[in-house]
């Protein structure tokens, strides 16, 4: 989901307040390579300590490595928002997702029927999410959750809103959600919706394994409900919503334009 975030960068002043934020306060200093990662984490240990963290996610860190795929799809992640909606659709293949969109709200119609019952939030913008974000499971990502997210709350570019989603990583490897091996998208998001573990522990529901479709489903309409999505408000009236989930402008219509589409039909 990742501009930021997958989310996220308007969630994320109320996602951590569960007092994260002020344990990153006394996080380590920042950098911009690989030279320094290890010192880095070694003080960056303290601060996840200071904000509970236990020793199956202590582990974890002491494990994670410097992505440096991470870091070069990061600094190349605006052009990926870059030009009209419209481009943006054809990059990104909006004709299929709203065909196989489609066939998937056919397929899954008790699973819709009970999530649009349950939150309110229709199964047009949860397809055109989860097709955008991972082509409906197809590609979930292969990279170490763990050392990408650590990898983002080191570098200078936004240590201050990656270092709480690290802090929550570590907290569901504790959990026995994740674990040190857990795989996803490049910048630490996970599941068929594509979530940021911050993200997760706030607004995951159930077991929060988002690998499983049901649960990574209900737990993007308990993510949009939370942001303000009203029953009834149609796309336009629910751009907000959608903005929480991903801060850029042509991701957000393109989500409206697939999911008014695919509910429509």
């Amino acid at each position: 989901m990742a501009f930021f975030a997958k989310g996220q960068l308007i969630a994320a002043a109320g996602a951590f307040a569960f007092c994260l934020l002020s344990c990153v306060a006394q996080a380590a200093s920042c950098g911009k390579s690989a030279a320094g990662f290890e010192q880095w984490k070694a003080e960056f240990t303290e601060t996840a300590k200071a904000a509970g963290v236990k020793e199956k996610g202590l582990a974890a860190l002491a494990g994670a490595k410097y992505a440096e795929g991470t870091i070069r799809a990061d600094r190349s992640i605006n052009k990926a928002f870059s030009g009209s909606v419209d481009d943006f659709m054809r990059r990104r293949g909006g004709s299929a997702i709203i065909a196989r969109g489609r066939s998937l709200k056919t397929a899954n119609a008790a699973l819709f029927d009970n999530i649009e019952r349950n939150y309110g939030v229709p199964a047009g913008v949860l397809l055109a999410i989860w097709g955008m974000e991972t082509n409906f499971g197809a590609s979930m990502g292969n990279q170490n959750t763990v050392s990408a997210i650590v990898t983002l709350a080191y570098d200078c570019r936004r240590p201050q809103f990656f270092a709480p989603h690290a802090i929550a990583a570590l907290k569901l490897i504790d959990s026995g959600v994740l674990s040190a091996g857990s795989v996803g998208a490049t910048h630490g998001e996970i599941g068929h919706t594509g979530f940021l573990p911050g993200n997760i522990l706030k607004y995951g529901v159930g077991n929060r394994n988002m690998r499983d479709k049901s649960t990574a489903l209900m737990s993007t309409a308990n993510f949009l409900r939370a942001q303000g999505w009203r029953a009834g408000g149609g796309y336009q009236g629910n751009m907000g919503a959608i903005a929480g989930w991903n801060s850029a402008s042509v991701y957000q219509q393109a989500i409206a334009r697939i999911g008014e589409t695919i509910d429509g039909s």
